[in-house]
């Protein structure tokens, strides 16, 4: 079975019960790992979960209640040669419980199924409101919906931009506000409620020529400043921007692909060798962990606090290595397959 992992990273999650949970996308539908105790590196699955017509993508947010939402596009082929494509999200209440059912939100482009069909894979957030979910239009601007704290969707929202390349990413802050990023050929564009649970509002661009397939974001803690990462078109090289201009991170031996994963101070990256690469802090250095990867690796902290790095091996396994005592350098156990 054929892992299509996605290029997200925050494909590793913590439930409201301690265990750890583990999704990876596969044609039609995705597969689940579920720690069989809190912090005890016993998993089950992979259990495959069919979503018909489900694009080999996911976005996937948790919720402040520890609710976890997945979100993708679904393409459906009707006989007269037309394909319907819609947002369709689930959500998981409890760790290795059963998903909703998946749910359409539909597109803002009505009835028109071409324009349908050019919309991008959507970014799920979650905030102490509801979720929400944005996506490059047909247009190559932005669009999206959100709930409000009923649960119920509002209408659909379109946040300008031009000439954007992907959804880019979206995380909210450690006071409540959500950022949402996205690239264009010649800058990032940038949104951010000025209040928590309030709309997005454009904030300035940052002229920078980024990399597509490269976008992450992450809380910086209690300070409320979110980070967001991407790589520069051409070289590779990883920026951050919090307030203000990006900032170019030292290429760190820099050679690497895809979004980086962030957890607090630790990143985690796939090296251009094709293995996990994790460094403590921005001005530290990688190590080659040895372990082979496909797509990006994920983070998440245990039920008893330490670091996991997650990995979809070239096998399709779900491989993990979690941190060993609590000092000032990440020093990870030995790979095991879940």
């Amino acid at each position: 079975m054929a892992v299509r992992t996605a290029t997200t990273t925050g494909w590793l999650l913590r439930g409201n019960d301690g265990r750890l949970t583990a999704y990876a996308p596969v044609s039609g539908g995705l597969l689940r790992w579920t720690e069989g105790r809190p912090g005890e590196g016993e998993w089950t699955g992979p259990q495959r979960l069919d979503v018909p017509g489900l694009e080999p993508y996911l976005s996937i947010a948790r919720s402040p209640e520890g609710y976890v939402y997945l979100a993708g596009l679904r393409r459906r082929p009707h006989e007269d040669g037309r394909a319907e494509t819609d947002v369709v999200y689930a959500t998981q209440f409890q760790s290795g419980r059963a998903l909703t059912q998946w749910r359409s939100i539909g597109t803002p482009h009505g009835a028109d199924w071409e324009k349908a069909g050019r919309i991008g894979f959507p970014v799920a957030v979650a905030d102490g409101v509801g979720l929400h979910l944005y996506f490059r239009n047909a247009g190559r601007g932005v669009s999206g919906r959100r709930q409000d704290a009923r649960g119920v969707w509002g209408p659909w929202l379109d946040l300008a931009g031009s000439k954007v390349v992907e959804s880019g990413s979206a995380a909210v802050s450690a006071d409540g506000h959500v950022e949402l990023v996205a690239p264009a050929p010649d800058h990032v564009l940038r949104w951010r409620q000025e209040e928590p649970g309030g709309p997005l509002k454009r904030m300035p661009d940052t002229a920078v020529k980024s990399l597509p397939g490269s976008f992450s974001s992450a809380s910086a803690g209690s300070g409320g400043d979110l980070a967001h990462y991407w790589r520069t078109e051409g070289d590779s090289v990883l920026h951050v921007q919090r307030a203000g201009e990006a900032q170019a991170l030292p290429s760190l031996g820099g050679d690497a692909s895809g979004p980086v994963a962030v957890l607090g101070d630790v990143l985690a990256q796939r090296s251009d060798e094709g293995r996990v690469v994790v460094a403590v802090g921005e001005d530290g250095s990688w190590s080659d962990t040895g372990q082979e990867c496909v797509g990006a690796p994920a983070l998440a902290l245990d039920a008893a606090g330490r670091v996991v790095v997650a990995a979809i091996g070239p096998d399709g396994s779900l491989r993990v290595a979690r941190q060993r005592g609590d000092g000032p350098e990440l020093g990870l156990g030995p790979w095991a397959r879940a």
